[in-house]
């Protein structure tokens, strides 16, 4: 039978898996900063420009500085996004086994790298890394639509063309580098964004560990679901609240989350093999 205090882990049971974003997040947004940095440093490089000899190759040699540190930051975020799908999300899958096992009070050793294990990881790290890579695709087509903006304008200002110079201001406005757009064209500050995006991957990653291992080595029926008081089973504001509910294991294989910053993490209940007395959503 699991004990209350099991069901208390909720603040920390994903201490490892927070521990491996704090480390990544701080790079990964200190990388996506430097196309700030950089646009920065080029709108004050083009506003000097003014007519005359010298004035073209000015601006094509701050337009190549300015594109090799876009091919930086694409190299660098490439490599984090490389880094966290193939070292830290395993890392986050084998902690939610091991927490899983743990809580279930069975031997941690049952959890080996078996072929069904590594055949569930694989998809789900492919998956999370294409999503990182297309952010990072994303924000570097943004960064190629400013520098072609702000050369146009500062070629206009060399011609004699513009005679107020470029406009800093509304180009780093209509091109912000620092903020991710999301798909109702909203627009938030990278930390948020990443600190978001790693969290759900994480524990999705983390409670596959936890349902598959539940699965294929205790051979259990039944999950319990540990969560949020107010957190509903299929979406936050669905009215069947998930905390404390025992869920069959194809539901919990369907719903490992909710939603975006769910805290949701699974017990399994070997315990509970057999009974006929149970239904999805009852009571722990």
């Amino acid at each position: 039978m699991i004990t209350p205090a099991a069901v208390q882990e909720r603040t920390d049971q994903h201490e490892e898996l927070l521990a491996l974003i704090a480390l990544l997040l701080p790079r990964l947004t200190r990388t996506w900063q430097s196309l700030g940095t950089a646009q920065d440093v080029l709108l004050r490089t083009l506003e000097r420009v003014r007519p005359g000899r010298g004035a073209t190759a000015r601006i094509r040699t701050a337009v190549q500085q300015y594109n090799q540190q876009v091919a930086r930051f694409d190299r660098e975020a490439r490599a984090l996004a490389e880094r966290w799908a193939a070292i830290d999300l395993p890392a986050a899958y084998r902690d939610g086994a091991l927490q899983a096992l743990r809580r279930a009070r069975q031997d941690v050793a049952l959890f080996q790298w078996s072929e069904n294990h590594q055949a569930a990881l694989t998809p789900i790290t492919a998956t999370y890394y294409v999503d990182l890579v297309r952010r990072i695709q994303e924000a570097v087509r943004r960064a190629q639509a400013f520098v072609r903006a702000a050369q146009d304008a500062a070629r206009e200002v060399a011609a004699g063309r513009q005679h107020d110079g470029i406009n800093p201001r509304r180009l780093a406005a209509e091109h912000p580098l620092t903020t991710v757009i999301y798909s109702d064209q909203s627009r938030h500050p990278v930390e948020s964004w990443a600190r978001s995006a790693l969290m759900w991957q994480g524990v999705s990653t983390a409670n596959a560990g936890a349902i598959n291992t539940a699965r294929w080595d205790l051979e259990t029926e039944w999950m319990q679901c540990v969560d949020g008081s107010a957190c509903g089973f299929e979406s936050h504001p669905d009215t069947d609240h998930a905390d404390g509910t025992i869920r069959s294991i194809d539901e919990a294989s369907m719903f490992p989350l909710a939603h975006h910053g769910c805290i949701r993490a699974w017990i399994p209940r070997p315990d509970l093999n057999g009974r006929t007395d149970i239904e999805s959503g009852d009571p722990a």
